[in-house]
C-alpha cells in the first residue's frame, strides 16, 4: 500500500499543468474567436479541463495536509509549511469555484462578448497562485526534505 504522505507528491503536478494547460486552451480559442463558454468542442474541452484542474486541486490539497500531518507527527514544523498549506488551500478552492464557475457558463452556453478577455487572465492568475504555492512546497522538499527519506550511500 503506497503510504499516505506519497500520495500529495504523485497528484501534486495535476493541478499545475491543467491549469496552465487551460490558459494556454483558452488564450489560442480567444485569439482565433472561439468562446470558450459555449458548448462548442474548444468550450467543451476547456470546461472539462477547469473541472478537472479543480478536482485534482481539492485531493492534492487534502492529501498535502495529511502529509504534514504525518511530517509533523514525527517532529517536523516550519513557517514554511504553514504558508504551502494556506496556499494550498486557497488555490485549492480557487480551482474549485472556478471550475463550478465555467461549468456554470457552459451551461448557459452564451457568448461572454468583449468580457471574455477576462477567462483567460484569471487563469493566468490561478498560474501564478499555482506557481507559487509550488515554490513553497519545493523549499519543504529540497531545502528541508519534509517526508523525503536519503537513499543509501554504498561505497
Amino acid at each position: 500500500m503506497i503510504p499516505v504522505q506519497h500520495i500529495h507528491p504523485m497528484l501534486v503536478h495535476f493541478p499545475i499543468v491543467l491549469i496552465y494547460t487551460l490558459a494556454a486552451i483558452d488564450l489560442v480559442a480567444l485569439a482565433r474567436g472561439n468562446a470558450v463558454t459555449r458548448r462548442s468542442g474548444a468550450g467543451t474541452i476547456s470546461t472539462f479541463v477547469a473541472l478537472a484542474a479543480g478536482a485534482f486541486a481539492i485531493g492534492t490539497w487534502f492529501y498535502g495536509g495529511l502529509a504534514l500531518d504525518h511530517a509533523e507527527a514525527a517532529g517536523f514544523s516550519s513557517d514554511i509549511a504553514e504558508i504551502h498549506e494556506s496556499l494550498g488551500g486557497i488555490t485549492a478552492f480557487a480551482f474549485l469555484i472556478w471550475g463550478g464557475v465555467r461549468l456554470a457558463l457552459w451551461v448557459r452556453n452564451r457568448e461572454l462578448g468583449p468580457v471574455a478577455i477576462a477567462v483567460p487572465v484569471i487563469e493566468i492568475a490561478g498560474a501564478v497562485l499555482v506557481t507559487t504555492t509550488a515554490y513553497y512546497g519545493g523549499l519543504l522538499v529540497y531545502d528541508l526534505g519534509v517526508n523525503v527519506s536519503r537513499a543509501a550511500m554504498g561505497g
